[in-house]
């Protein structure tokens, strides 16, 4: 299903699913004037086309003791070990986000620590020891002002 393809009711049920992911498929009906089994069906369609991932919970990090969110920037020393960098960085639970940039550095990273002790450790310790990372360039973030989703028409 491509987005060409989402219909005003797809629409409306996407903007109610990424604002409640748990809101019962009956009490959307209901909301959206519209059948449970249509609701059911659609749902079903995007899931399996891939538009809808996963439903999750978020985490409030700050909540959860993670005082300090950064973006680290790294520079590969050779383009042909990207995605052997990828999977060991993976493998570091502080690390909730890579993607693959253009321009000098080739990955950016964003992690979770307690506090910058913890962020220091992260990058010397677990970043910068990994073979094929040749430097990091590390901006802390003071707080996240907003999270969304990509924008919902029928526009091309």
């Amino acid at each position: 299903m491509e987005s060409k393809q989402l219909d005003p009711i797809d629409i409306l049920i996407l903007n109610e699913l990424t604002s409640d992911a748990r809101i019962p498929y009956t009490q959307l009906a209901q909301k959206l004037h519209v059948s449970n089994t249509l609701v059911h069906q659609r749902v079903k369609k995007m899931r399996e086309s891939g538009i809808l991932k996963k439903a999750r919970f978020q985490l409030d990090e700050w909540k959860l003791g993670y005082h300090t969110s950064a973006y680290t920037q790294i520079i590969l020393s050779d383009a042909k070990l990207h995605r052997q960098v990828e999977k060991e960085l993976e493998k570091i639970p502080e690390i909730v986000e890579c993607v693959n940039i253009a321009g000098r550095y080739a990955l950016l990273v964003r992690i979770f620590a307690r506090n910058n002790r913890h962020l220091r450790d992260v990058i010397y310790e677990k970043i910068q020891p990994i073979d094929g990372v040749e430097g990091t360039n590390t901006t802390i973030s003071f707080e996240t002002a907003f999270v969304r989703n990509v924008p919902l028409t029928l526009e091309d």
